[in-house]
């Protein structure tokens, strides 16, 4: 048969036409929102709830098939409930033909149990990796991960953004004109500040020496500060304040080693019972954190600066939508 001869119809070349589409768990609807009006659209709307047992109903009201589909939901308390729910969202974005699924984690639960550190544990990161794999993830979005190996437990692309600049920017801005100095509250996030070292323009370093007994979780002791802070405003980077024990018992030490002023930073404001205190009622002249998990109005307190994660997070989604380049939002070092 000629070409000439040939049907119409197998001479069609449709060439495919990208749909982004974004969706919003129940978990931290605030900054999905956010991150959706940055990009320029609205979320995909979605009918959420629990039947009377717990089990969770997902739906979208709209069609997905064809669509770049990203999926946002923080991993916050109820912490399992919210997981659950976002696996269910992606199940039924596979099954609903979503040609590629994104999921946007700005707090990645479960990450700080990245390894074994006696026999019969799990490693809780990795299974976690699995799970979204299974459920239908084509690709991973996290911010400032518990550590960097966690990346590695993904079987696909993973796009481990920073908040880094976000955070440095802010301190920047507002103490520049200090003398500064960069404290890691223990000796295994040294690199970190090294980091936030240079972004402040090669100020001083600093690293809490602490013990901390494996058979109670949440509870560190600060021995002593390795490095000179006396006179200096101190900014005491850490990636999570769970119920800040460690950070504001470093706080403490820091002052007691002669620091002028603690200024603490970190990114993720997890603030379990009893942080709200504990950091109402330390050292520290400042706290800022970002909004990659929602903070409750009744944890608010006077010294609690929030920035918003949402500009990083539309970024590095329309980097990944336009098949760019998430690294060029760091300066190649992502």
């Amino acid at each position: 048969m000629s070409k000439e001869d040939r049907p119409k119809s197998a001479n069609i070349r449709k060439k495919p036409k990208k749909q982004l589409m974004v969706f919003s768990g129940r978990s931290h609807p605030g900054l999905a929102q956010e991150v959706a009006a940055l990009i320029g659209t609205e979320l995909v709307p979605t009918s959420a709830y629990n039947f009377a047992n717990g089990e969770i109903y997902v739906r979208y009201e709209e069609s997905v098939r064809g669509s770049d589909a990203f999926v946002i939901q923080s991993h916050s308390a109820p912490l399992n409930e919210a997981i659950m729910e976002h696996l269910i969202m992606i199940d039924a974005l596979k099954r609903a033909s979503a040609k590629r699924i994104t999921v946007v984690m700005p707090f990645y639960g479960y990450a700080r149990q990245d390894k074994k550190h006696r026999g019969r544990e799990p490693i809780s990161a990795r299974l976690m990796a699995d799970l979204f794999k299974t459920a239908g993830a084509d690709r991973l979005i996290a911010v400032d991960l518990h550590t960097d190996q966690v990346q590695g437990f993904f079987d696909g692309p993973v796009d481990h953004l920073m908040a880094q600049p976000v955070l440095s920017d802010y301190v920047s801005e507002k103490y520049g004109h200090e003398d500064l100095a960069v404290v890691s509250p223990d000796a295994g996030r040294i690199k970190v500040a090294e980091q936030w070292s240079k972004r402040l323009g090669g100020v001083p370093l600093a690293f809490i020496h602490k013990t901390r007994d494996i058979n109670q979780p949440n509870q560190a002791v600060a021995n002593r500060v390795v490095g000179d802070v006396k006179g200096r405003v101190c900014v005491l980077v850490d990636d999570m304040i769970d119920t800040a024990g460690t950070i504001t018992k470093a706080a403490d030490a820091i002052m007691a080693d002669g620091a002028k002023d603690v200024i603490i930073a970190a990114t993720h404001a997890i603030l379990s019972p009893p942080a709200v205190e504990r950091l109402r009622d330390c050292a520290a002249r400042e706290v800022i954190v970002t909004n990659t998990l929602p903070i409750d109005p009744e944890n608010e307190f006077e010294g609690l600066t929030v920035l918003s994660i949402a500009p990083l997070i539309s970024a590095a989604i329309k980097e990944v939508f336009e098949d760019g380049s998430v690294t060029s939002l760091f300066g190649g070092r992502a």
